[in-house]
């Protein structure tokens, strides 16, 4: 990378054949960082990732009491409580999330459970991003919840007075994570709650990944029916160490690269039962003409001629972009449906994805939920990425087909994957 500003792409010089293993999930890494700070003794995670939104955790928990140490060399953070300290140890504080939607999400729902006065910001697209249903349910259970704007966004302030348990109905049809931050905060309320799920969630596999995070940490959560949870209060662990599994969001650009130039990637790390449902994505793209492999501790994906699929993407709504890149390689249209909540992630991603691949020549029609991507020649660009790291990993992978791709911003994927392109140069041999 000659420009900071700018990453051009050099074409793969022929089918991709490797293997990898993709730092830490993001999402298990922020969830298990606030189960470690809840544990009663000190908690190491291994296999953690280090990037922008796990720092940003890390850093808000320093400034609510924890002592956070991270040796990023050997991907462990170690959460330790202050002796004799309550739930949350400070009273009061003022925490910057970034962009991190599961750090102001996990942490509000958490935070319900101090004695205090809380304020949570980040930056300018942090303030449009939703939090109201989390703010909703959270004044249900008795806590003082507020957006500060009253634009349903943060900036927000919780009066918190501790979290007691009781019945609570959450709606998750723009985001599933405030139904995570309920169910990692429930466990250490005062009494039981019991959390209802409202009609049209989004991205169920992440709140199953809670609930099974939940349990290896050795606490009590019951799915008493389709949508309704019932956690026990007053509940405790002590776990020691956990161990965090490769990010399979982050797998799918490899796996992707693989399909796009016709060649093998093998992930090491994952296998089908990870707790993360974004593994799903080499279903999709065994649909699309690729073979996949399992092996114990690994999978691969094989390429094959790639067709044109119609899919509901909602449960692996973070491969989105990845699978867009892929269609425009495939031998007729892809369509991706009932996605319209990525509309509210780092950037409007349908709008996003839609503008940039039409500068690569692509035939892009946008809908309200998705997108209907017609592959067409391609010829290279200079492509945008809107201060969000999966549009800049997705975008990139076009340019191991097509020369001339230029990614502008290549910085913002350290939100998620530091390391990205180096990882890419490694897989094309270089």
């Amino acid at each position: 990378m000659s420009d900071p500003a700018t990453y051009a792409v050099t074409p793969a010089a022929g089918p991709l054949d490797f293997t990898l293993r993709v730092p830490g999930s993001k999402s298990l890494t922020n969830r298990a960082l606030v189960l470690a700070a809840l544990a009663s003794n000190e908690c190491t995670l291994t296999g953690a990732l280090q990037s922008d939104d796990t720092q940003v955790m890390a850093d808000c928990l320093r400034q609510l009491g924890w002592a956070v140490t991270v040796d990023a060399a050997a991907e462990r953070m170690t959460v330790t409580r202050p002796v004799g300290s309550a739930v949350i140890p400070e009273r009061a504080a003022d925490l910057f999330v970034g962009n991190s939607g599961t750090t102001v999400r996990f942490l509000t729902a958490m935070l319900a459970l101090g004695k205090g006065v809380y304020h949570l910001d980040g930056v300018p697209r942090m303030r449009e991003r939703p939090i109201q249903d989390l703010l909703d349910a959270l004044n249900q259970l008795g806590v003082s919840a507020t957006s500060d704007l009253e634009t349903g966004c943060p900036p927000v302030t919780v009066h918190a007075d501790g979290l007691y348990g009781g019945a609570v109905r959450v709606q998750s049809d723009t985001s599933s994570q405030y139904v995570s931050g309920l169910l990692l905060a429930a466990p250490f309320a005062g009494g039981e709650t019991v959390i209802e799920v409202g009609t049209g969630a989004v991205s169920e596999p992440y709140i199953a990944m809670t609930v099974a995070l939940l349990r290896e940490f050795g606490l009590t959560i019951e799915e008493a029916a389709p949508g309704q949870y019932v956690v026990p209060g007053r509940q405790s662990h002590d776990r020691r160490e956990y161990a965090v599994e490769p990010d399979a969001s982050s797998a799918s650009y490899f796996f992707a690269a693989a399909a796009i130039t016709g060649g093998r990637a093998t992930l090491t790390g994952l296998t089908r039962k990870s707790l993360q449902g974004d593994i799903a994505f080499v279903d999709a793209l065994a649909r699309m003409g690729c073979a996949v492999t399992e092996w114990p501790d690994a999978l691969t994906v094989t390429a094959g001629r790639l067709r044109g699929v119609d899919l509901d993407m909602n449960a692996i709504s973070d491969t989105v972009m990845t699978l867009a890149a892929v269609a425009c390689f495939a031998d007729s249209p892809t369509t991706i449906r009932n996605v319209a909540h990525i509309r509210h992630k780092e950037t409007d991603r349908l709008a996003a994805l839609a503008t940039e691949l039409r500068k690569f020549g692509a035939t892009v029609t946008e809908a309200a939920d998705g997108l209907v991507i017609v592959p067409r020649p391609l010829t290279g660009a200079t492509v945008d990425t809107y201060d969000d790291h999966r549009m800049a990993m997705s975008l990139a992978l076009v340019g191991l087909r097509v020369p001339g791709v230029v990614v502008n911003d290549p910085g913002c994927v350290a939100k998620t994957y530091p390391g990205y392109w180096r990882d890419l140069e490694r897989a094309c041999g270089r």
